[in-house]
C-alpha cells in the first residue's frame, strides 16, 4: 500500500511539473510576444482634397495651424521621459495624388513604430501585406503595409 501511494504520489507529482513547466514556458512565450511595442503612436494623418493651399490656410486661419506648403509637425513631449521630443505630422494632399495607392481611401495614417525591421519580420509571419522596402531619410525609416480593408497604413520609425 505505501509503494502504491508513493508511485501514485510520484505520477502525480510528475504531471503537476509537467503541467508547470508547460505552463510557465507557455507564458514566458506569449509574455515575450508582448514585450515587442508595435504601434507607440500617431505620426501623421495625410488626407486628399480639392486644394492643399486654401485647406492650409483654412486651417491657418480658422484653427492656428503653423502650417507650410507640407502641413504643419505637432511637436510633444514622450509621457515616460520628457526630455524626448516626438511630431506628428498633418499634411494635406491634392485629390489626384498617387501617394496613397493602392488604397482607394482619401485619407492615410502614419503610425509611429520603435523597431520596424522587426516589426516588418513579424508583420510578414502575420500575412500582411507589405507593399514596399523599407525606406530610410534623415528624419526616420519608413514602409507601407495595407490592412483587410484595403488602406494604405505609413510605419516610420522616427529619429527623435
Amino acid at each position: 500500500m505505501t509503494i502504491k501511494v508513493k508511485k501514485t504520489g510520484l505520477i502525480l507529482l510528475t504531471l503537476a511539473a509537467s503541467f508547470l513547466s508547460g505552463f510557465t514556458a507557455s507564458t514566458m512565450i506569449s509574455s515575450n510576444k508582448q514585450k515587442m511595442k508595435r504601434v507607440t503612436g500617431i505620426g501623421g494623418i495625410f488626407f486628399k482634397c480639392k486644394n492643399p493651399k486654401a485647406i492650409n490656410q483654412w486651417y491657418k486661419t480658422h484653427l492656428g495651424f503653423d502650417t507650410t506648403p507640407y502641413g504643419t509637425s505637432f511637436e510633444w513631449r514622450d509621457l515616460t521621459d520628457s526630455t524626448k521630443k516626438g511630431l506628428t505630422q498633418w499634411n494635406p494632399f491634392p485629390e489626384d495624388t498617387k501617394y496613397f495607392e493602392p488604397s482607394a481611401k482619401d485619407f492615410m495614417i502614419n503610425y509611429r513604430v520603435e523597431n520596424l525591421e522587426k516589426l516588418v519580420e513579424v508583420l510578414k509571419k502575420e500575412n500582411v501585406t507589405i507593399i514596399d522596402q523599407i525606406e530610410t531619410f534623415d528624419y526616420g525609416k519608413f514602409v507601407h503595409i495595407l490592412d483587410p480593408e484595403g488602406n494604405k497604413i505609413q510605419l516610420w520609425e522616427p529619429k527623435d
